[in-house]
């Protein structure tokens, strides 16, 4: 095994006894047919349950909404791709050339997919209770640092609770536009409350992410009023 690898081991805390399930775990579908797809799917899933787990032994009074939040916080692409960077596998990744060219051991979804593999792999190789403590292990800074569950709502839900709690009616969200080539669309979203005069307006590449924008906005001018 190579000094990068060794060091990535160092770094997981976890010695291979099959170093070639490390090696496919390390390997994009760019660089051949023998690449991490399948240990990442089982990754995925192992990933899954051990936050899943965790969170539910940690966080005892929170309910189920608020523990879905916190874990899909945790297991998101961005989260992993951070794990995935300070474990440095971009300097370890096997790539295609095409991915090289266009920097692919930079990418988020590279670097999270690649962690999903190196689970799978630690699963393959020994077992779950390895494959646990190694994830355990790696999100260990994040696990001891949870966000408030509160703040990890999304915009549209935090603006429904508001007027709920105002005994006001929910907000409507209307496409003004679409626009752009297939592969970059824009669409162009308006918020309105039926019972006020305020209006908002956001783009985004998708309604979902307009309406979110514009959600965000209209809590930001009812903040605004609120404190007027």
């Amino acid at each position: 095994m190579s000094d990068l690898l060794q060091r990535l081991c160092r770094r997981l805390d976890y010695q291979f006894k099959n170093p070639a399930l490390l090696t496919q775990a390390l390997t994009h579908r760019s660089f051949g047919a023998q690449n991490n797809e399948r240990l990442e799917f089982l990754g995925d899933g192992l990933i899954n349950f051990v936050i899943g787990a965790e969170l539910y032994d940690k966080q005892i009074r929170a309910e189920e909404g608020a523990l879905s939040r916190l874990r899909a916080s945790l297991v998101r692409e961005e989260t992993m791709a951070l794990i995935g960077r300070e474990l440095e596998l971009g300097e370890v990744l096997h790539l295609g050339e095409s991915e090289l060219k266009s920097g692919g051991y930079r990418r988020d979804s590279i670097l999270a997919d690649a962690l999903e593999a190196v689970i799978g792999a630690v699963f393959l190789d020994t077992g779950f209770d390895a494959a646990r403590k190694v994830t355990l292990h790696v999100y260990a800074a994040f696990l001891s640092n949870l966000p408030d569950h509160e703040t990890l709502k999304d915009a549209k839900t935090r603006l429904q609770e508001v007027l709920q709690a105002q005994s006001r009616a929910l907000p409507v969200y209307e496409v003004l536009s679409e626009s752009g080539p297939p592969h970059k669309r824009e669409f162009v979203v308006r918020c309105s409350l039926s019972d006020a005069v305020e209006t908002t307006q956001s783009a985004g590449p998708s309604r979902r992410i307009a309406q979110q924008r514009a959600a965000a906005m209209m809590l930001e001018k009812l903040s605004e009023n609120a404190h007027a």
